[in-house]
């Protein structure tokens, strides 16, 4: 007699663990808490949940978090600021806690079971406002390190292209050209003129990729939602008096990203020249009119870096 044992074989690819999230696309703001989705279906036996951030520019994994849905483990500099939110056994979502402008970008939650590794990705985007800037030397004096630093000093960070394209929809229209994260120098025109490329369709106009050590250029800074606010001090004072002013009220003279964001987020309207923190002499507009710029559309307007003994009043920024 024959006995026929009959082998069955699990199709592993058939098992989808992780639930598609229903955005791909995450928003928030600077300072908010934010939750990126990632839902089992089913647990399997064995298995862990790892979140990274991808950086397409590295090939080393960053981790964030890594836990088996009993015991976690925290790495990277979101160190203290991520958990999972865990609302159900099968939740393995990630929550970040006070979104700073580096925490933009693409994540990836992977689920690791020994037989077949899943994976989804989510981006990560701020709701924001994009700036461009320029040295106080003069035009086109920047390479991309100095762009990057530049950014950073005025309370912002290089602006991604997608960044600078939303804000070109949004109205940016400026004649130069200026640096963005990914390398390449770009520039927004919004009302083609002979002066800014001549007279092509509107656009993102670029560059392309630059030298980033050789080649000088402005930048395009990005930055999002305040943690404090902006306040005028009327004048006349010189830059000095302005930036006692602002320490005697316990807040800091403004710097540029601040008094874009706080035009941005929160509609500042104010008529009169104030100091900044870098020695330009900007004012927000809202509502545009005749004696306010001239200029028909909203933003913010600059005097320069005038001489820093002359008269202004000052911009402060006092956090929450």
């Amino acid at each position: 007699m024959y006995i026929h044992i009959c082998l069955f074989s699990v199709d592993t690819q058939s098992v989808h663990f992780l639930l598609d999230p229903i955005h791909n696309v995450i928003h928030s703001q600077r300072g908010a808490n934010v939750t990126l989705p990632c839902i089992l279906r089913t647990r399997p036996r064995s298995y862990k949940v790892k979140w990274s951030k991808v950086n397409p520019a590295n090939p080393l994994e960053d981790l964030i978090i890594i836990s088996n849905g009993r015991f976690h483990k925290n790495y990277d500099r979101l160190k203290g600021r991520t958990r999972l939110r865990r609302s159900h056994r099968l939740d393995a979502s990630l929550v970040i806690n006070n979104v700073t402008l580096e925490d933009e970008g693409r994540y990836r939650c992977e689920l690791v079971n020994g037989l077949e590794d899943q994976s989804l990705t989510l981006t990560l985007e701020l709701e924001g406002v994009v700036f461009p800037y320029q040295s106080k030397h003069g035009r086109y004096k920047f390479n991309y390190a100095e762009a990057h630093r530049s950014c950073e000093e005025q309370d912002g960070r290089l602006a991604t292209f997608s960044q600078l394209y939303q804000a070109w929809t949004d109205g940016l229209d400026w004649c130069n050209a200026g640096w963005l994260l990914d390398g390449t120098v770009q520039y927004p025109v919004i009302i083609p003129r002979e002066q800014c490329g001549g007279n092509l369709p509107p656009g993102v106009r670029t560059y392309g990729p630059k030298d980033k050590i050789n080649d000088r250029f402005d930048t395009f800074c990005f930055t999002s939602a305040l943690k404090g606010f902006v306040f005028y001090i009327h004048g006349p004072m010189n830059y000095r008096e302005g930036v006692d002013t602002c320490k005697s009220l316990k807040a800091e003279i403004a710097k540029v990203g601040h008094l874009y964001a706080a035009w941005k987020f929160f509609g500042l309207d104010r008529c009169d020249g104030g100091w900044l923190a870098d020695g330009s002499v900007r004012f927000p507009i809202t509502e545009p009119r005749e004696k306010c710029g001239g200029l028909p559309d909203p933003g913010v307007r600059s005097f320069g870096f005038p001489n820093k003994e002359k008269l202004y009043g000052v911009f402060c920024y006092k956090q929450m």
